[in-house]
């Protein structure tokens, strides 16, 4: 068993860029729009050796790929999905995958057995469920045919348990809460005379992540059809932009062209920029510094400029 944890993604592909990591398998993850510096993903990528990406549209990162597998989509395969609120819920196939897309899981065993590792005798999403409920003691209780009668909340340890369906109640389960500390730290980038807006970047409510779904939603397309960048209305007015004109938004490591949505809702000296859209895409301008403890990079602010077109 491996001593310590493996590679966050961030950190997956500052090994590859360096050759350090020769290999990847990506499933269901377009890292060309969601990871921070674009452009260095992009040159890390284009280190490996071998890239597979199992995906159910071509998206950008699998117009990268060396080997595309295709994947069936929630409503191609059985198995179950966790909610935020610990509610195991079943998932059941209502029309067979096209062509020659599979299961997630079955595209995973079929790798394991072909580089020759064992334990990837799997035939049914229901014995993934049995080998994950003997292995995580928080299933240790669950099974497909259970979900498929009643409404499971982690954590079940056994067979005969209900479930928890509220899961601190008098206490903590651990006991007392404990209480850690944090000190301060500056973000790696801070507005400055050359760059003197501070950008963040998030979802819209009409789109998901990457927009991978829902950007072939024509309703949704509809509703949040580009991308735009929100400014403050009197930082706007400071730079001479009008509402619905065309900038350009840039920081160190690129710059992207997109329309001006003017607005109170945005405090002046920030800007927003959703991260749904490739045509602009706002990881192009984010930071790849990482917090030290959690690994994560700092996607939400980093210091940018804003230009008339």
């Amino acid at each position: 068993m491996q001593a310590k944890p493996g590679l966050t993604l961030t950190c997956a592909i500052k090994e590859a860029a360096v050759g350090k990591l020769k290999a990847m398998v990506i499933f269901g993850e377009n890292i060309m729009l969601s990871d921070p510096d674009i452009s260095h993903v992009e040159e890390a990528v284009r280190e490996l050796e071998f890239l597979a990406v199992s995906e159910i549209f071509l998206t950008e990162t699998a117009k990268m790929a060396h080997v595309v597998l295709p994947a069936a989509c929630y409503a191609e395969k059985d198995g179950t999905f966790t909610n935020t609120d610990r509610a195991i819920r079943l998932v059941r196939k209502a029309v067979e995958p096209p062509g020659n897309a599979k299961p997630d899981w079955v595209i995973a065993c079929e790798l394991g057995r072909r580089l020759g590792s064992r334990g990837f005798e799997f035939s049914s999403p229901a014995e993934v469920m049995k080998e994950m409920a003997s292995l995580t003691p928080i299933y240790a209780g669950v099974s497909h045919e259970r979900a498929e009668r009643e409404l499971i909340r982690w954590p079940c340890p056994s067979r005969d348990h209900p479930g928890t369906r509220i899961l601190h109640t008098q206490k903590f389960t651990k006991g007392l809460g404990t209480f850690a500390p944090v000190h301060h730290a500056p973000p790696a980038e801070v507005a400055s005379e050359d760059y003197p807006f501070i950008l963040t970047t998030g979802r819209n409510i009409f789109h998901y992540h990457t927009g991978t779904m829902t950007r072939r939603s024509p309703k949704l397309e509809r509703e949040a059809p580009e991308p735009y960048v929100e400014i403050n209305r009197k930082d706007a007015k400071r730079l001479g932009i009008s509402d619905g004109e065309r900038v350009t938004v840039s920081s160190r490591r690129g710059r992207i062209s997109l329309k001006a949505r003017v607005t109170d809702r945005i405090i002046p000296g920030t800007i927003f920029v959703p991260f749904n859209y490739a045509e602009a895409p706002a990881n192009m301008l984010t930071n790849a510094a990482l917090d030290p403890v959690s690994k994560i990079p700092e996607l939400k602010v980093c210091a940018a400029k804003v230009e008339k077109a």
